[in-house]
């Protein structure tokens, strides 16, 4: 059993933030089936990856939203089903007939979660956007930088996925657990824009409390402090150090055979240039793999900055087994973990749009409605 078994999901086709929001669910036991569009002949953005991780253990149709029947057998999905993602910008469900009123009015028990960039209202919510535009706006790029250079996007992990497809599967669930008790459904509105400042709340009261400053670069966990910092080794690879707590810091530098004596105190901010420059003198010494293996089993906060296809070979990893193989793709297991019903990975129940006639005859069309569906290009 897992703790999501029998919770049935619709997922209306999008990019990475939603398929990320519906593999969380499906991990855990969710019966999530992708709603995606006909295919045109063409390459779809969301199949490049032919193996997509994102669709792990999900169901997918093909179905023609253009098309009223094809917008009835939404519909019909949704009378039983538990939740619905869609991550269109706001009016786009509403013009199909398949917004939340309509959805609701079908299942007052529904689940209606709705992922965008900037949110159902406001002045930029029919705007378009990216990850970088979402997190610009929330105030967390500026964090990322050092003194000097501009901001640098870290990928796209924290308006996408933590702030986006993460935040919205937590809104899914504490929906599910307060229907348990109400009975009723009720609208998820999850906003990358949202998420993305909520992550960052640590820096608003450190900021309000005057613990840190705005010039980004100098603080001690924005790259300004000699012991929360990433160095070059010998090898042209990096090292971790996070010696925040006086012990670890010790500890740092008796791995790095400094003596505390010839260093200026572990606060003395104007200095901490100058002690970033001596520290990373030191870590030039040795290669990457030397550093770990003196700092391994050492309180001093210090690790080796793994390459994606490393990870999978730390020892530690591996005994978490953190990174699992399907279909000879490499991913993140599952997380997190459960002791009694822990989540479970599978390969997709076949390519997108492979289980459209298995899903309409669970919804109860016959075989006759089933062919004459697809040949009138209401479903694929």
């Amino acid at each position: 059993m897992r703790p999501l078994d029998g919770i049935k999901v619709i997922e209306m086709a999008g990019l990475a933030p939603s398929p990320y929001c519906g593999m969380l669910l499906a991990d855990f036991g969710a019966d999530v089936v992708i709603v995606d569009r006909l295919s045109s002949g063409g390459p779809e953005i969301p199949n490049i990856m032919k193996k997509n991780p994102f669709n792990r253990g999900k169901r997918s149709m093909r179905v023609n939203l253009k098309n009223d029947e094809g917008v009835d057998i939404v519909k019909r999905m949704m009378v039983n089903a538990d939740v619905l993602v869609e991550p269109y910008r706001p009016g786009v469900m509403e013009s199909l007939k398949l917004g939340p009123d309509d959805a609701l009015r079908l299942n007052p028990g529904l689940i209606y979660a709705r992922l965008t960039g900037w949110g159902q209202n406001g002045a930029y919510a029919s705007m378009a956007g990216h990850d970088i535009n979402y997190i610009a706006l929330s105030g967390a790029l500026s964090l990322f930088r050092r003194k000097g250079e501009r901001p640098l996007p870290p990928c796209n992990l924290l308006g996408d996925f933590a702030g986006g497809g993460m935040l919205c599967a937590m809104g899914i669930l504490l929906a599910l657990i307060e229907r348990s008790r109400s009975g009723k459904g009720q609208i998820v509105d999850a906003a990358m824009l949202d998420g993305a400042a909520n992550l960052s709340t640590l820096f608003y009261g450190l900021l309000a409390h005057h613990l840190m400053t705005l010039d980004i670069g100098t603080n001690a966990l924005d790259s300004g402090a000699p012991f929360y910092q990433t160095y070059e080794t010998a090898d042209g690879r990096f090292m971790a150090v996070g010696a925040i707590e006086a012990r670890f810091y010790a500890e740092l530098l008796e791995g790095l055979s400094i003596d505390p004596s010839t260093l200026p105190q572990q606060f003395d901010m104007p200095k901490w240039p100058e002690m970033i420059e001596r520290f990373a003198g030191v870590f030039k010494t040795k290669t990457r793999d030397q550093w770990a293996a003196i700092f391994d089993g050492k309180d001093a906060c210090v690790a080796p900055v793994l390459d994606l296809n490393e990870v999978s070979q730390h020892p530690h990893n591996r005994e978490r087994e953190i990174i699992i193989n399907i279909d000879g793709v490499p991913q993140p297991a599952p997380a997190p973990k459960l002791s009694r019903t822990p989540g479970r990975a599978t390969e997709p129940k076949g390519p997108r749009g492979a289980n459209t006639k298995e899903i309409l005859a669970d919804l109860g069309y016959s075989g006759e409605e089933i062919k004459r569906l697809i040949e009138n290009q209401s479903a694929e």
